[in-house]
């Protein structure tokens, strides 16, 4: 027999955007029920993307510092020898995974939010029955909100299974991979390979576009290729994959030479889409733009009261953003006056070195006469030098306004310049004009004093330059 709910609140997905979304709706008073049919609590970001992958790719860091000690010692420290069981590695990253799910689970417990684990598929906009372990539930909602998030494109030559995965598979390997190809040389790709080159796997990328990153700008993305030129790993830029069999992956070089490159992995990640398919948004009556479900500046469909946030509603595909339209969208339920209209959504690659962006970049603003541009590097930072993370072409740019100083974009590429994102979105959010970053006494000796150091040039007087 089939059990009936009925509440104010029905969210479908449980990532970042669903969950948050469950929780300030709970806050807010709301019933609300959310009903995980995917990737678990947390979804895609915290279970088999952004979390994960950030361990990994710290236990990459720790595995390289501990291999060149061993290979004739770094900063006067030596080791007999450094060796990995990834198995062990992995079972650690489960373990992150494990009790951030926990947490999310108490949080949403403590909002007083009903989690429903199953699959929904909706038959009309407001209502959908949820299949379960024990049961169908069908459940109606005054209001919905599609949070289904997305999942890796899949070439048609290249099928996902066996030694052909995606992002999942590779942050769950039980040995790392004597040769690794990967297909695509985006953010994931990029983050991925240089990890396990780290741990000591021969990696070769093979990207369509003339250079890696293609969607930063070249002084942003050299850093990261001198540094896969320094440690071997091989680039096929302007080249096509093609299909894998016998452990080799058949490759289309930008002169047309067909060339084999051996692999015992193949990683595909050409990029993610809306998973719009299998759970009945055709039968909702939402409007759509491309792939993407189409919304407005409150996160509503064409719909009434049936809403939808993060990668399901288009780029940039960033978990943050999830998270802050989950918020909106539960506040406007409730009967607040909000919007979705962020001056920036800054986005980091954790490669080697990592890239920050926020706001317009150089090419945005190419032959514009009415703006300033500066650069400061990290090499003329002590704390940068003090930390190995001077000598990789890392550096802090400002764009601004020429007339009143507005602060237009801000970018970095550098050892740990992830942690300088908040601050650079901050800045955006806020309006502030170059003075505001000059005027504020930095800490030092710390990293963001290159940012300090940006906008002095910017204004005619760095000091350390």
């Amino acid at each position: 027999m089939t059990q009936t709910l009925k509440t104010k609140v029905l969210i479908i997905g449980a990532g970042t955007g669903g969950y948050v979304a469950g929780i300030r709706c709970g806050q807010l008073g709301l019933d609300t029920v959310l009903v995980d049919g995917g990737d678990g609590l947390g979804g895609t970001c915290l279970n088999v993307g952004c979390i994960p992958s950030k361990a990994i790719i710290h236990a990459a860091g720790k595995f390289e510092t501990v291999a060149k000690a061993a290979g004739g010692g770094t900063l006067g420290i030596t080791a007999v020898a450094a060796a990995i069981d990834l198995s062990q590695t992995v079972a650690w990253k489960d373990g992150i995974v494990r009790k951030l799910n926990a947490g999310v689970a108490a949080l949403l417990k403590k909002a007083k939010v009903k989690v429903i684990k199953g699959w929904a598929e909706f038959a009309d906009a407001k209502t959908c029955v949820v299949k379960t372990d024990e049961g169908d539930i069908r459940i109606t909602a005054e209001h919905v909100i599609l949070a289904t998030g997305s999942e890796p494109v899949e070439l048609p030559f290249l099928p996902f299974g066996g030694d052909v995965i995606s992002s999942t598979e590779a942050l769950s390997l039980s040995e790392v991979p004597k040769k690794l190809a990967v297909v695509g040389g985006g953010y994931i790709g990029l983050e991925l390979g240089i990890a396990y080159r780290k741990l000591g796997a021969e990696v070769a990328i093979v990207e369509m576009a003339d250079r890696i990153l293609p969607l930063y700008d070249k002084a942003l993305t050299d850093p990261v290729a001198k540094w896969l030129e320094k440690h071997g790993v091989e680039l096929h830029l302007g080249a096509r994959a093609g299909g894998f069999g016998d452990g080799k992956l058949s490759i289309t070089t930008k002169d047309g030479e067909l060339l084999q490159l051996d692999a015992d992995k193949v990683l595909v990640t050409v990029g993610r889409r809306p998973r719009t398919q299998g759970w009945g948004l055709e039968n909702m009556g939402v409007a759509m733009a491309g792939p993407f479900v189409k919304i407005d500046q409150r996160c509503a469909t064409s719909m009434k009261n049936v809403w939808a946030v993060g990668d399901l509603t288009g780029e940039p595909m960033l978990a943050h953003k999830g998270s802050a339209q989950g918020e909106v969208v539960a506040e406007i339920i409730a009967g607040h006056d909000r919007i979705f209209d962020p001056v920036t959504i800054a986005a980091v690659c954790f490669t080697e070195p990592e890239i920050v962006s926020a706001g317009l970049g150089p090419n945005e603003v190419a032959g514009r006469d009415d703006v300033i541009q500066s650069v400061f590097p990290f090499a003329a930072i002590g704390r940068a030098l003090a930390i190995e993370a001077g000598e990789d072409g890392g550096f802090v740019r400002v764009i601004a306004n020429k007339g009143d100083h507005r602060i237009l974009g801000i970018q970095a590429v550098g050892q740990h310049v992830s942690e300088l994102s908040n601050s650079f979105a901050q800045m955006l959010e806020m309006g502030a004009v170059l003075e505001d970053v000059a005027g504020t006494i930095h800490v030092h000796p710390t990293l963001g004093e290159a940012f300090h150091e940006a906008s002095l040039r910017a204004l005619g007087h760095a000091i350390h330059i």
